[in-house]
């Protein structure tokens, strides 16, 4: 290395060096600038092409600083060959880069868009959009592969001879990875779901990734993590589909001397404030349902549904306390289990 002259090599690479810093600033400077403005006067939702469009060109004012840079520096500093074949290939790279950018956020929000207008919706997940990111980006690196000169056939080669020893040494990753493809595609799982496994564990998705499937109990209490393929193998209870909306049954009874008319009003009066209070999403009304002359009592379901799956626990636990309040207000008795033993007279002695 006592061949090179450090100092003229410092000297050639001072230009280079503050036009990069120039350019990098201006970029960053123009981008904020931009998306100050742009976030004024764009909407916000996801599922518009405006932010999409806005959202894939975020940060290519500085990508497009930096080329101008690049290209600047190839072209006019009186640099040695291999320094101008590198910064050549540093600003293939950058370009290639860019474009792959844009086209992998475009793609990722025409995909987010179209799973949010469509009636069957496909679950959002961090899965799908890392699998779209990880193939376009595979693509442009393999393009600039190609440019800096590096055949590309023998790497798919190795990558295909040594996918056979990752796929056995890593089967119960791969088997994670496509069993979340599989409730992914299969549509059996969409996030907010409230679901429920034959092993126990029951909560709503919060989201599917390239090895578990995380969901939140109902309180929302500690996260529980479950290996995409042990979801896959189990029997699930959707509790959100085909409705998300359930129906709750809650048993009463009154005493046999109650008006039932009165009963009826004023159950339902009650379940109708609940569900004002405690769930407003609710279209459908409350309804009593009289089935059962009991032992002490008639008995009768009272019938409430529930926009969603975990807000079933607060109504519940609103109704019975707010219905006994009313029923003791109105003289409506709820009674206890009664059973009228008759025991005969014992004969004379």
């Amino acid at each position: 290395m006592s061949w090179i002259d450090w100092a003229h090599l410092l000297e050639m690479l001072i230009l280079p060096g503050c036009i990069l810093t120039v350019a990098l600033t201006a970029g960053i400077t123009i981008n904020r600038i931009i998306h100050r403005r742009v976030s004024r006067h764009i909407s916000t939702d996801e599922t518009t092409w405006q932010f999409i469009f806005v959202n894939a060109l975020r940060g290519v004012p500085i990508s497009l600083c930096l080329v101008v840079g690049l290209y600047w520096i190839v072209n006019t500093s009186h640099l040695s060959e291999p320094l101008v074949r590198i910064f050549s290939y540093v600003l293939f790279t950058v370009i290639i880069l860019s474009i792959t950018r844009v086209i992998a956020r475009t793609v990722n929000g025409i995909i987010d868009m179209q799973i949010e207008r469509s009636e069957q919706k496909m679950p959002k997940t961090t899965l799908l959009n890392a699998i779209v990111n990880g193939i376009i980006y595979a693509m442009g690196i393999l393009v600039i592969l190609q440019y800096y000169g590096i055949s590309i056939a023998p790497i798919l080669t190795a990558l295909g001879v040594g996918g056979m020893a990752v796929a056995l040494s890593l089967q119960e990753t791969l088997a994670n990875i496509f069993s979340g493809l599989h409730l992914i595609l299969s549509k059996q799982l969409r996030i907010g779901d409230y679901i429920r496994l034959s092993s126990g564990e029951e909560g709503r998705v919060t989201d599917i990734t390239w090895r578990f499937t995380t969901i939140v109990p109902a309180g929302d209490a500690n996260m529980v993590v479950v290996p995409n393929q042990k979801i896959a193998s189990s029997n699930i209870t959707n509790f959100s589909m085909p409705r998300r909306d359930i129906v709750i049954r809650i048993p009463i009874g009154v005493a046999y001397d109650s008006d039932l008319e009165k009963v009826e009003r004023v159950t339902v009066e009650v379940a109708e404030t609940i569900l004002e209070q405690v769930d407003k999403d609710v279209k459908i009304k409350p309804a009593v349902r009289f089935h059962t002359f009991g032992d002490s009592s008639i008995d009768f379901n009272v019938i409430m549904h529930s926009s969603r799956f975990d807000h079933q626990f607060l109504l519940k636990h609103e109704f019975i306390k707010a219905l006994t309040k009313r029923y003791r207000e109105e003289g409506i008795e709820i009674p206890y289990p009664i059973r009228t033993v008759i025991q005969a007279d014992q004969s004379p002695q």
